[in-house]
């Protein structure tokens, strides 16, 4: 494998990652991989993935600035490898943010050895699939522990009432956000759902559209890319063409600027990286991936 160590410029870059973890605890219904089993031999294999592309990170020179956010099929954090490998990323002097989306179905104790100056969670509540004190519970250790965090909900109708009871019960400073429900209906959310979804989250008309996108200017590619667990390098989780490996080139030699092939992006860790749409800079610390909170006062709508 070629040495990192040998590039002259720091690198800068976004990483999306996403090992062939394709199990998860929960049966929402609207998740393909709702109560899905690996074998053994699949878990070792994301394990072993999972480990590689950590070392690799690990690697790299000191004055590198790398954003990583782990965006698992399933739920990892059940996994003890994901714990361990965020805490060894969390340490790294090159990872400016090590994040993941998770349930928060495990223990929370072991977030007690990250660096709290570098990791934190995504974590998504599912009305059905765990009380909401028991999530909040863990949301509160969380706090307490000083480790960094956001909440996301999926914006079901039926969750409303839910979703408010978790804003009012959630520690002070977390910030809510509730994903759209795509389900291919654009009026899904009535002029009721909507004004509730709007008062928990003021940016949620951010994630109710499409974007459209082809031919037109993206990070992805350049300063962001999404990494398999082969190593295989493309601009995002959205197009299958693979610009390198990860493992067998140089990463500054498999960057590079790139307009989108798609005709639209509707989903955050895509479009977020468009440069005309500007939603970069809506967030507080200048990280859009992970979402922790918007700047004060950010607003979607009229």
């Amino acid at each position: 494998m070629n040495d990192p160590r040998g590039s002259e410029k720091a690198l800068d870059l976004d990483v999306l990652w996403r090992g062939p973890l394709e199990s998860c605890n929960y049966g929402c219904v609207y998740c393909p991989f709702a109560k899905t089993k690996d074998d053994r031999a699949a878990l070792a294999r994301d394990a072993a993935a999972l480990n590689r592309f950590a070392d690799w990170v690990l690697a790299r020179p000191a004055e590198d600035r790398l954003r990583i956010l782990f965006t698992p099929w399933g739920e990892a954090l059940i996994r003890r490898p994901y714990r361990e490998a965020l805490i060894r990323l969390s340490h790294g002097p090159q990872v400016q943010r090590v994040a993941i989306q998770t349930n928060l179905s495990c223990s929370v104790a072991w977030m007690r050895d990250l660096n709290r100056a570098t990791a934190s969670f995504w974590c998504s509540f599912h009305p059905g699939e765990t009380p909401r004190e028991s999530f909040l519970r863990s949301c509160r250790a969380m706090a307490e522990m000083g480790v960094s965090f956001c909440v996301g909900i999926v914006g079901i109708r039926e969750h409303l009432p839910e979703a408010r009871r978790l804003r009012e019960d959630l520690p002070e400073g977390v910030y809510l956000w509730v994903n759209a429900y795509k389900d291919g209906d654009p009026d899904y959310d009535d002029a009721e759902s909507l004004a509730g979804w709007r008062e928990i989250d003021p940016l949620f008309d951010l994630n109710r559209r499409a974007y459209p996108s082809l031919g037109r200017p993206c990070a992805a590619g350049s300063t962001a890319i999404s990494v398999n667990g082969e190593g295989e390098v493309r601009p995002c989780h959205f197009i299958g063409e693979s610009m390198g490996n990860l493992y067998a080139r140089p990463i500054e030699e498999i960057l590079a600027p790139r307009l989108c092939s798609r005709a639209s992006c509707s989903c955050h860790i895509g479009y977020v990286h468009m440069k005309d749409l500007g939603i970069d800079p809506l967030f507080a610390d200048g990280w859009a991936l992970g979402r922790l909170a918007p700047q004060p006062g950010a607003r979607a709508y009229g």
